[in-house]
């Protein structure tokens, strides 16, 4: 039987804005052993028709997977997740399962520790009619036909987001992804690596565009998960601010940013169950000053609503890279590994800064709002967006080598892929077009994960 865990904190009140960014300081640490968070989700399919498997058949999954040594994580009685020692299996708005891995510096333990997970989830889910798909969308079904899950979260979150965005219930139901996250060793070692990713992400989105297919037909968009993002709610997702890219930026100011985002919901323990309860047409800022209600700000209203912040690359205790279209197995681990080249050597680095000396902010937004649709086709002040990928990719590949761990293994695949500026989007669209001539079988085989 699985184990109940008890999520509840106690609770720390806010009393001066100071304190807003004792989190951030909190996550200052040694990155001599450059360690990596992998965070990546899977999106379930019936194999009888390649729709979104219910929540109903993932929980029995869940239970199936559990029952060999994990805690349940549950609300309500419903099972939304295990943990273990190595990390935490949850469950997304429309059913797909993240794997949240503890952070490790071997990236070639980490593949194996993936490629073992997948083969297992395979294999369990098989046994629910289940099939877990490597591409960035639901192939099949839409959000009209995908129900959330029995969380209060995403129930708000339903709720709150269509009345700011058109499309925000296509990026909670269908969609999935890949997400690195990486330490820092003090507040300018944060920001140095904040906006570089920044900068770099809306380039690497591009190069990892992996979702072409959506409600069971070829679309004019290669990702249509991050063209999701681009509607999903401006006040907490994109780039977060022009001040980043000008080397202006802080830890202050990002939490002055976040105070003014309006809030979703607060939970609180009422009668022993942590309870979600919805806040309306208030800021942080104004819940910090006011109070809602009889309830005052606390250090855990303060990190439930950093969470639900959406940037492109996101600051907690570590820096989150966010923007990458779940991919097939032997893409999986290049994102990490790429971004390990990258953003842990300094000399690397300043040589990307350097290709990308004459780009501005606006630059880069630009990229985020066009690569959905283009990918890697687009030229950017007279450079191919194709050729600055290729230099980038080998900068960390040469990176990689200098740390001796054989870790640019992981990168071939990749290299191999954008060696003619290829994305994994286009060769799905070559295929779909040819060999596989439209049939969504040929498709599901293709990106199925096991």
């Amino acid at each position: 039987m699985l184990n109940h865990i008890n999520l509840d904190k106690k609770e720390n009140f806010i009393t001066d804005e100071g304190q807003l960014t004792d989190i951030f300081y909190s996550g200052v640490k040694n990155c001599s052993a450059k360690n990596v968070g992998l965070e990546f989700e899977k999106l379930p399919v019936l194999k009888t028709n390649y729709k979104a498997a219910p929540y109903s058949e993932v929980a029995k999954f869940l239970h199936g997977y559990g029952a060999d040594g994990c805690n349940g994580i549950f609300e309500n009685q419903s099972i939304l997740g295990l943990s273990n020692s190595q990390g935490t299996i949850t469950l997304e708005p429309g059913s797909q399962t993240e794997l949240s891995l503890v952070p490790q510096g071997d990236l070639l333990k980490l593949k194996q520790y993936i490629d073992v997970y997948n083969k297992k989830t395979a294999q369990i889910a098989q046994n629910f009619g289940i099939y877990w798909m490597g591409c960035g969308i639901q192939p099949v079904s839409t959000y009209k036909n995908i129900n959330i899950i029995p969380k209060k979260r995403y129930e708000y979150m339903t709720k709150y987001l269509p009345t700011v965005a058109a499309k925000p219930l296509i990026m909670m139901r269908e969609t999935a992804g890949i997400q690195a996250s990486f330490d820092y060793e003090s507040e300018e070692d944060a920001m140095k690596k904040f906006a570089f990713a920044l900068k770099l992400s809306p380039i690497i989105s591009a190069a990892y565009a992996n979702s072409p297919i959506r409600n069971g037909r070829l679309t004019k968009l290669k990702s249509n998960r991050a063209a999701s993002w681009l509607e999903t709610d401006n006040d907490r997702c994109g780039l977060v601010s022009s001040k980043v890219f000008k080397g202006e930026f802080s830890f202050e100011d990002y939490a002055q940013i976040l105070l003014d985002v309006p809030m979703i919901f607060i939970e609180r323990t009422i009668n022993g169950v942590k309870t979600a309860l919805k806040v309306e047409n208030l800021t942080f800022r104004q819940f910090l000053k006011n109070g809602y209600e009889h309830w005052h700000a606390t250090k855990e209203d303060w990190e439930l609503h950093l969470s639900l912040y959406f940037p492109d690359v996101r600051l907690k205790t570590y820096i989150e890279i966010r923007n990458h279209d779940n991919q097939k197995s032997d893409l999986i681990c290049s994102v990490p590994a790429l971004w390990k080249g990258l953003i842990y050597n300094t000399g690397a680095m300043e040589s990307v800064n350097d290709l990308l000396k004459g780009f501005a902010y606006f630059d880069f937004e630009y990229l985020r709002r066009k690569t959905p649709q283009y990918g890697l086709d687009m030229r950017i002040k007279h450079f191919s967006l194709k050729d600055i990928v290729k230099e980038i990719v080998q900068i960390s590949y040469d990176s990689l080598k200098g740390y001796g761990q054989r870790e640019e293994k992981l990168l071939e695949p990749f290299i191999e892929l954008i060696k003619d500026g290829a994305t994994p989007a286009d060769v799905v669209i070559k295929n779909w077009n040819g060999c596989w001539g439209g049939d969504i079988k040929k498709f599901a085989a293709y990106s199925r994960l096991s």
